[in-house]
């Protein structure tokens, strides 16, 4: 049987042993409800797309609670996207993420780059400061609408998942604007997305204090 518990001390210490051991946990973010698991475990992305019915070449992001967790996972942001980030994270902002030789995570794609985002959410950063890093994707059936409450991730996933953490209702899906490093193009950066930061916005960033980052 699965539980749905309020976000305190105990439910975090279960919610992280639950990940250790390749399980899977509903969590609250800025946005919307997601499902969660150890990115390193291949059991839990196969779960995670299994349970969602999400067709594989659709990648899964990486959660974190701040970027200093990138280095224990063996990625890198290139420099570039260290200054953005500092800018606008947490918060509606998911830089490329390039995955070293020692990475061992499950998501990475073929090109080895992971997408990455911390959320703009005080619960969702306890929690992973709790779980570390998480390999996540919205409480949904893949192609129904997203999960703003607890109980409709229950109503997705039932005794699928193990736990389930209630943060009460949260505000709704923010479109985050998607960048990479690429040093052939303006700036050093590909805007592969723009969301609610704005293509000017990201580039005044990375002219704050006079020049470019594009090295």
């Amino acid at each position: 049987m699965s539980e749905i518990r309020a976000i305190d001390d105990d439910a975090l210490h279960e919610a992280a042993a639950i990940v250790r051991d390749g399980g899977l946990v509903v969590i609250p973010t800025d946005t919307v409800y997601g499902i969660a698991g150890d990115p390193r475990s291949t059991r839990a992305i196969d779960r995670i797309y299994e349970l969602k019915r999400r067709p594989r070449f659709k990648a899964l992001q990486v959660l974190l609670a701040d970027v200093e967790q990138l280095d224990g996972i063996g990625l890198d942001l290139p420099a570039p996207l260290n200054r953005l980030s500092a800018r606008f994270l947490p918060g509606a902002f998911s830089p490329i993420a390039v995955a070293r030789e020692d990475c061992t995570l499950k998501t990475v794609a073929k090109d080895g780059t992971q997408g990455i985002r911390v959320p703009n959410s005080t619960l969702a950063l306890r929690i992973l400061r709790a779980t570390g890093p998480l390999a996540a994707s919205s409480a949904n059936l893949s192609g129904d609408e997203s999960a703003q409450s607890v109980h409709e991730a229950v109503e997705a996933f039932g005794d699928a998942v193990a736990l389930y953490l209630d943060g009460g209702s949260t505000p709704g899906h923010v479109s985050s604007t998607v960048v990479a490093a690429d040093p052939h193009e303006r700036d050093g950066i590909a805007i592969l997305r723009e969301g609610v930061i704005g293509q000017s916005e990201i580039r005044a960033a990375l002219h704050v204090n006079g020049g470019g980052l594009g090295a």
